[in-house]
């Protein structure tokens, strides 16, 4: 192994480490450099080569956190592309990712509304992203155009992250009712936008 794939592997390590330390009881302020290195194997001052702080930790991972589950949301699309309904394709695809990466939604909800301006904003980038992403999906699916689609993209990332938030700590049979009930929530959401879109036309 070279230095550059060494150098990788190091901060890979130490951002999975941030994760591993994350729960429902402890967030990413109340967890130590000394305890993320000692967790990935390194010596403390080894984490000053790749991250100048616990902060610029943070960042990094709300944008590995967002980009995860960006990249897992658009394998789902290409599911839906062969044939899968487009909704509870989306919803299944998302609620793996919660049950799966729940420390990483964690640091996503979090940070949302905490006190650092910067993970606040990191995070509102990350959240616009998935808007723009599913409204750029919509429009083309769906014909609506982009300003009605935007509406319906934004209530509809809005309703899922809400929703994530309650399934992190249910179980495997309530995730799926909480995943059945936003299913039919989300396919209101279509109808109303299609709605509003054909009145405005006829108007």
């Amino acid at each position: 192994m070279n230095r550059k794939e060494q150098k990788l592997r190091t901060r890979q390590a130490i951002m999975d480490a941030a994760f591993s330390l994350m729960s429902d009881q402890r967030s990413l302020a109340s967890i130590s450099l000394r305890e993320v290195a000692r967790e990935a194997g390194i010596a403390p001052t080894s984490f000053y080569r790749h991250f100048k702080d616990m902060d610029d930790l943070g960042l990094v991972l709300v944008d590995e956190a967002g980009l995860a589950l960006r990249q897992l949301m658009r394998q789902a699309r290409v599911r839906i592309a062969h044939g899968g309904d487009v909704i509870r394709v989306s919803v299944d695809t998302f609620m793996e990712f919660v049950a799966a990466n729940a420390n990483a939604f964690r640091l996503l909800l979090r940070e949302r509304s905490g006190t650092s301006t910067a993970f606040r904003e990191a995070v509102s980038r990350e959240i616009k992203h998935f808007i723009e992403e599913l409204t750029d999906y919509v429009t083309r699916h769906t014909g609506l155009p982009p300003d009605i689609a935007y509406l319906q993209a934004e209530a509809m990332v809005k309703l899922v992250f809400s929703a994530g938030a309650e399934a992190i700590d249910l179980s495997a049979k309530k995730r799926k009712e909480l995943a059945e009930r936003l299913i039919v929530q989300l396919r209101f959401i279509g109808f109303g936008a299609a709605a509003h879109h054909s009145s405005r036309v006829a108007d």
